[in-house]
């Protein structure tokens, strides 16, 4: 990549959290929000972001679970699922600091690359 060339969050890779470092603030998190989907929400408490999705049937919903499960064994950074017949609930945040870190908007964003029917 080039000097001042924007790098998009699905390009980038997590990095280990193990903690020591400050969670993003309100303002860090809402500049890395505008980069994801829309579907995404910031929750009030600043510390979590929410994707809800819904699917046709079963099948489509665990394919979809199938593929983000993909992505959290692949960057070692896994979301809190809440899966029914057809939907699917999605939160990441970075646990041993208790808030939002780079890893969580990186995999979302990855997560917004999948096709979603």
């Amino acid at each position: 990549m080039k000097q001042g060339e924007v790098c998009d969050l699905s390009d980038r890779r997590c990095k280990p959290c193990e903690g020591g470092i400050e969670p993003h603030s309100p303002a860090k998190s809402r500049e890395l929000m505008a980069q994801l989907n829309s579907a995404w929400a910031l929750e009030r408490d600043g510390k979590k972001i929410r994707r809800e999705l819904k699917f046709k049937n079963f099948y489509r919903t665990m394919s979809f679970v199938n593929a983000v499960a993909h992505i959290a064994n692949t960057e070692d950074h896994h979301p809190d699922l809440e899966v029914g017949y057809g939907n699917c609930n999605i939160v990441f945040t970075t646990h041993a600091i208790d808030g939002l870190s780079d890893n969580d908007f990186i995999c979302a964003a990855k997560i917004d690359l999948l096709p979603i029917e």
